[in-house]
C-alpha cells in the first residue's frame, strides 16, 4: 500500500509539474503577444491576428539574435580602435567585417515581413534558428515503419500501404488512390523463412485517412458492415494519429547597394536620407523576390494537382456577336467567377480539408472582376473594390480573397486558386530565420556609404499531397485572342 501510494504522489506531482510547464508556455506566448503586436501595429499598421501572432512571435526570436549576436561585446578585450574598415565576405562564418551596422536591425525585418504580401498566401512557421523542424498532423491507416526487415527489430509493419506495385502473393489489393492511382494493399501473410513479415514494395508509403478513403476498414473488405455475432469477435482496426517532422535549413538571398558621399550631402537640402531610401529599395526587392518565390511554387503544385485529377477548369468567353440571344459582356465575364468558386471547390474534394480560400490573379483578370462586381442580373457575394488604385487585394469573391499579381503581364491569363491553411496540414508552409539583416560599410578609399540587405528563410512542401491545396486555369477567348475585357 505504501508503494502505491507513493507512486500515485509521483503522478501527482508530475502531472501538477506538466500543467504548470503548459500554463508557463501559454503565459509566455500571450506575453510575447502582448509585448510585441501593439509595436508591430503601430510600426507597420497590421491589425490581423493572425498575422500579428507570427510577427510577434518572430520579433521575438528576432531580438534574441540580435542581443546574443550584434549587440553584444567580449568582456575579456579592451576597449581599442574599430580599425580597418571590412566587409563581411560570410555574414555567419569567420570574416564578420568591422562591425559597422545599423543599432538595431529589427525594423527593417518587420517592414519586410509586412509589405511581403505572399505571407497572406501561406502559413507562416517562425524558426528560431538557422535549422528547424516543421511539425504536421496526419492521421494513417494502422501505419508502421516502411521498408524491409520489419519485425525483427522490434519495428511494426503497416497494415495497409500504398504503391505503384501490383499487389505480392498474399497482399490483397483493398482499392486505389483518389489523390494520386496508386494501389492501396493490405499486407497479408507474405513472409520469410524466418517467419518475419516483409514489406516487398519499393515505393511503398502509408495511406493518409485524409486523402484517401479505404471502404472495408471498420467493417468487412467488401465494405458492408458485420453481422452482430461477427462484430463482438472481431478486434477494432485502429486509425492512427501520426505527427510528422521535416528538418529544414534556412536559405538566403541577398542584395548590395551603395551611395556616394556627394549624394549623401547633396540630398539632404531637398529632405531625403538617402541611406534609408537605399534600404528601401533593397527591402523593396528581397519583397517582390521572396512573392515572386511563394507563387511560382504554388503555381508548380496547383499545375501538378490539375494534371493527377484529370479535371479541366478553363474558361472560354464567347464574343456577345456569337453567343446565344441575352448574352452580355458581364455575363461572360461572370464565367470567370464561376471557375474560381470551381476551383475552390476542386481544392476541398482533393484535399479534404476545406475549400479555396484565395486567388491569385494577373491585372486584367482583376480589371474584369472588379468591373463585373455589381453585375445585377446574377448577383454573387463580393467585396471586390472597384477603385483603380487597388491593387493587394483586390476583395473577396464568396469567400475567396483575390490578389493581384502586378508583375504579370497584361494578356496573362491564368488564375491561381489555393487554400491557406495552420501550418498542421498539408500545403506549402513558410519559415523566417531572419527576414531582413542589413550590413553597413564605410568604404575605406571614397568614405562612401554601402549597405547589404539579407533574407533569410524556407519554404516547405509539408504533408502527404501537398498539391491538392492548389489549383489553377485559364481564361481564353473562343476564336482566339488575349483580350478578355472588350468582348462586345
Amino acid at each position: 500500500m505504501a508503494k502505491e501510494a507513493e507512486s500515485h504522489e509521483k503522478c501527482r506531482k508530475l502531472n501538477a509539474k506538466n500543467k504548470f510547464n503548459k500554463m508557463a508556455n501559454l503565459i509566455n506566448e500571450a506575453e510575447i503577444r502582448d509585448t510585441w503586436s501593439p509595436i508591430i501595429e503601430s510600426a507597420t499598421g497590421i491589425k490581423d491576428a493572425e498575422k500579428l501572432s507570427w510577427m510577434s512571435e518572430y520579433c521575438h526570436n528576432h531580438k534574441l539574435y540580435e542581443d546574443a549576436n550584434i549587440m553584444s561585446l567580449n568582456p575579456g578585450m579592451n576597449l581599442t580602435g574599430m580599425g580597418a574598415v571590412a566587409f563581411p565576405s560570410n555574414f555567419n562564418g569567420a570574416a564578420d567585417g568591422s562591425g559597422d551596422k545599423a543599432p538595431t536591425l529589427l525594423p527593417l525585418a518587420m517592414q519586410v515581413a509586412a509589405q511581403t504580401i505572399g505571407l497572406d498566401l501561406v502559413p507562416v512557421v517562425p524558426m528560431a534558428g538557422p535549422m528547424g523542424l516543421l511539425s504536421y498532423l496526419d492521421f494513417v491507416y494502422e501505419g508502421g515503419a516502411i521498408g524491409g526487415g520489419g519485425g525483427a527489430d522490434g519495428t511494426v509493419l503497416p497494415t495497409y500501404i500504398k504503391t505503384a506495385d501490383a499487389a505480392a502473393s498474399g497482399d490483397t489489393l483493398v482499392g486505389t488512390s483518389r489523390i494520386d492511382g496508386k494501389n492501396i494493399i493490405k499486407i497479408g501473410a507474405t513472409t520469410t523463412a524466418a517467419g518475419i513479415v516483409t514489406v516487398t514494395y519499393a515505393d511503398a508509403e502509408l495511406v493518409a485517412a485524409l486523402d484517401d478513403h479505404i471502404p472495408g476498414f471498420v467493417g468487412n473488405d467488401d465494405g458492408t458492415p458485420f453481422t452482430r455475432e461477427v462484430g463482438e469477435s472481431t478486434p477494432d482496426k485502429v486509425m492512427g494519429l501520426s505527427l510528422f517532422s521535416k528538418s529544414v535549413d534556412a536559405r538566403t538571398y541577398q542584395v548590395a547597394a551603395a551611395v556616394t558621399r556627394e549624394q549623401v550631402q547633396d540630398l539632404k537640402q531637398f529632405g531625403v536620407d538617402a541611406v534609408a531610401q537605399v534600404e528601401a529599395v533593397l527591402t523593396n526587392e528581397l519583397t517582390q523576390t521572396i512573392n515572386d518565390l511563394i507563387i511560382n511554387n504554388i503555381d508548380t503544385l496547383a499545375a501538378a494537382n490539375m494534371t493527377a485529377s484529370g479535371v479541366s477548369l478553363d474558361v472560354s468567353l464567347v464574343p456577345v456577336a456569337s453567343a446565344a440571344g441575352g448574352a452580355t459582356e458581364g455575363s461572360q465575364h461572370r464565367k470567370v467567377l464561376t471557375g474560381i468558386l470551381a476551383a475552390a471547390n476542386l481544392i476541398a474534394n482533393r484535399g479534404r480539408r476545406g475549400a479555396g480560400n484565395f486567388a491569385v490573379v494577373g491585372p486584367q483578370v482583376a480589371t474584369l472582376i472588379q468591373a463585373v462586381s455589381g453585375f445585377v442580373p446574377n448577383p454573387f457575394a463580393n467585396t471586390a473594390n472597384q477603385s483603380a488604385g487597388a491593387i493587394y487585394p483586390v476583395g473577396s469573391v464568396a469567400g475567396v480573397q483575390v490578389y493581384t499579381n502586378p508583375k504579370w503581364a497584361w494578356s496573362y491569363n491564368e488564375v491561381l486558386v489555393g487554400r491557406k491553411g495552420d501550418g498542421n496540414g498539408p500545403g506549402l508552409v513558410f519559415m523566417p530565420y531572419l527576414m531582413a539583416e542589413s550590413v553597413q560599410t564605410i568604404a575605406e578609399g571614397t568614405m562612401a556609404p554601402k549597405v547589404a540587405v539579407k533574407s533569410r528563410f524556407r519554404i516547405v512542401e509539408a504533408g502527404f499531397h501537398p498539391e491538392t491545396q492548389y489549383a489553377k486555369f485559364a481564361c481564353t477567348v473562343s476564336g482566339g485572342g488575349t483580350d478578355l475585357i472588350n468582348i462586345a
